[in-house]
């Protein structure tokens, strides 16, 4: 016994130090389960008042994601559809958006999607629901806005071809109208809209996400506007979260030839490790092509417009992209609950990696840290053209928009614009079509008394500012001998919601005309209304019209786009 001791004590230090590390990993985190539900335990038996217990592990889970990252999401049973209808763009029910109207206290439809049953029955946007099979829905009162209308929106849904009576509430009439709408299978469209530009032989395509048959939407879309006539591209990809990787792969393949590698996953765990490669003949690999990109431009969209860039396969013009480099999964859990999990990074063709924020070294304030230029990696093309890592896409074209005062922000989001538009268009039957549609003086300078009557508020940046300020000053001490200056200062900054409204008319009138065809035409009234005034399509068209410019900018890269 005493030469076995100290040599089982020898063998366990001999062990690789890989080894050690999981063995003492696997032991905290079973040390750190059993401490949790022990402590749940104590909880659940002596705790003065009774827990609820799927509330309270709910929240403790809800917690724990948080620390992760944004993408890492635990679904209830009851709440798998929504992962469902993420990843498919597919649902059953009446084809409707809802949003919490706060004047009402209840909910209002907002858009009916064209051709499905909410707008085949007549279901206008801005009705606000009063009944659901003649049951009186309710109001808000002290529940959350989002807990509210998700308990609304489930009661709308259903199986197809089941049938649900509602009765809403429409500004301008004097009495409750009802509605015998029959659910169907709902599917959002990858490609809301497509377009011939006026020039005759630019095609325009808007990509609104990825989801089941992307690609083939895509493809169809493309080829209709090449039989009109169709000889080059713009594909927008501005404001497009992503959705499924296979069809960002499927969508590169269109442009890119067979057998190609497209993005790279890397994996704590190596069975998860992979390499996409392109894996049909394409679609078209010679027609001039141009992507619009922004900061709303995400996950499988920066695949794609990485690749393609990466590639040296098309000019990508606007604004940086968001940079999510990182893969989700879903993984089953008990009682039907999914888990859905970040489990991986992506890595384009070039080899870098476009994930901007690391959610594991978070900065003091608690919020993801940034990865700053200067840590970035510098990558080439096929081409051999310089590209940067860690922050999205940078465009070969970039187009810096003009800075906005709140007042635009805070108006196109408000509820008052929403009032107004609904207004308008329950008054106006007939619409011009968003390629020529605008407001009258007359009409905007009723628009201007409807928002000084609606309480509509705003706040503008020098007064956030100045608010700081005056804080800081408290805290320095300064405040009593600041006071008076300050109390000026804000006098003289106060603002006339009349006299901002006259001020910023341009850009004003822009929000309300795309809220107005937003209304009536949905997701292709606005964008076919943004195309008439928009820099990053006429920077696309600027190099699309210069066919020496386009191939020197993919040849030298962003140098040659500053040039011109």
């Amino acid at each position: 016994m005493r030469i076995l001791i100290p040599s089982l004590f020898f063998l366990l230090f001999a062990l690789p130090p890989v080894i050690r590390a999981q063995e003492n990993h696997n032991f905290e985190t079973a040390k750190a389960l059993d401490i949790f539900n022990s402590l749940y335990r104590e909880l659940d038996l002596y705790y003065v008042d009774t827990l609820h217990a799927e509330q309270t592990v709910g929240d403790a889970i809800l917690y724990m994601l948080d620390r992760l990252d944004p993408y890492t999401e635990y679904y209830k049973e009851e709440r798998t559809d929504e992962l469902r209808t993420l990843t498919t763009g597919n649902y059953a029910g009446i084809g409707s958006p809802i949003r919490f109207h706060k004047s009402s206290d209840r909910c209002a439809f907002d858009t009916p999607y064209e051709g499905m049953p909410a707008h085949k029955a007549g279901i206008h946007s801005g009705d606000v629901l009063l009944k659901i099979e003649g049951r009186d829905v309710g109001v808000c009162g002290n529940q959350s806005p989002r807990v509210y209308s998700d308990s609304i929106s489930r009661r709308l849904r259903g199986a197809p071809g089941t049938t649900v009576v509602l009765t809403v509430r429409r500004p301008g009439e004097k009495r409750p109208l009802t509605f015998r709408i029959t659910r169907a299978n709902i599917h959002q469209p990858s490609v809301p809209f497509h377009t011939l530009l006026p020039d005759g032989h630019t095609g325009y395509v808007y990509l609104s996400g990825y989801t089941e048959n992307t690609a083939r939407d895509l493809h169809r879309a493309v080829e209709a506007l090449k039989a009109e006539g169709a000889q080059r591209l713009v594909l927008d990809l501005r404001d497009n979260g992503g959705g499924l990787m296979g069809e960002a792969v499927k969508v590169v393949n269109l442009f890119v030839p067979k057998n190609r590698l497209v993005l790279e996953t890397k994996a704590k765990d190596p069975s998860l490790n992979s390499r996409v490669k392109t894996s049909d003949d394409p679609w078209d690999v010679e027609m001039p092509l141009a992507v619009l990109v922004n900061y709303g431009t995400a996950s499988s969209a920066e695949i794609t417009s990485g690749a393609l860039q990466d590639y040296d396969r098309a000019v990508i013009v606007g604004r940086r992209t968001y940079g999510k480099g990182l893969v989700q999964a879903p993984r089953p859990l008990p009682y039907g609950a999914i888990l859905k999990l970040t489990t991986s990074k992506y890595y384009i063709p070039s080899g870098r990696c476009v994930q901007a924020y690391d959610f594991k070294h978070r900065g003091s304030d608690g919020q993801p840290r940034h990865l700053p230029d200067s840590l970035s990696r510098t990558f080439h093309t096929a081409a051999g053209r310089p590209v940067k890592d860690g922050g999205g896409i940078t465009p070969d074209v970039p187009v810096q928009l003009d800075s906005l005062p709140n007042l635009i922000s805070e108006l196109s989001t408000s509820e008052a614009l929403f009032d107004y538009a609904v207004r308008y268009c329950n008054a106006h039957p007939q619409l011009a079509d968003p390629a020529t549609f605008a407001l009258t003086d007359a009409e905007f300078a009723d628009f201007q008394k409807f928002m000084a009557q609606s309480g509509f508020t705003y706040d503008s940046q020098t007064r956030q500012y100045l608010r700081q300020l005056r804080q800081l000053a408290e805290f320095e001490g300064y405040s009593t001998q600041t006071q008076a200056e300050f109390s000026a200062l804000e006098a003289k900054l106060s603002h006339s919601l009349t006299e901002d409204l006259e001020l910023w008319k341009k850009d004003v009138r822009e929000v309300v005309e795309t809220s107005i065809m937003g209304h009536r035409y949905g997701t292709r009234g606005v964008i076919a209304y943004g195309l008439r005034n928009d820099p990053d399509l006429q920077a696309a068209l600027k190099v699309l019209d210069q066919p020496e410019l386009y191939r020197r900018i993919l040849k030298d890269g962003m140098k040659s786009a500053r040039q011109q």
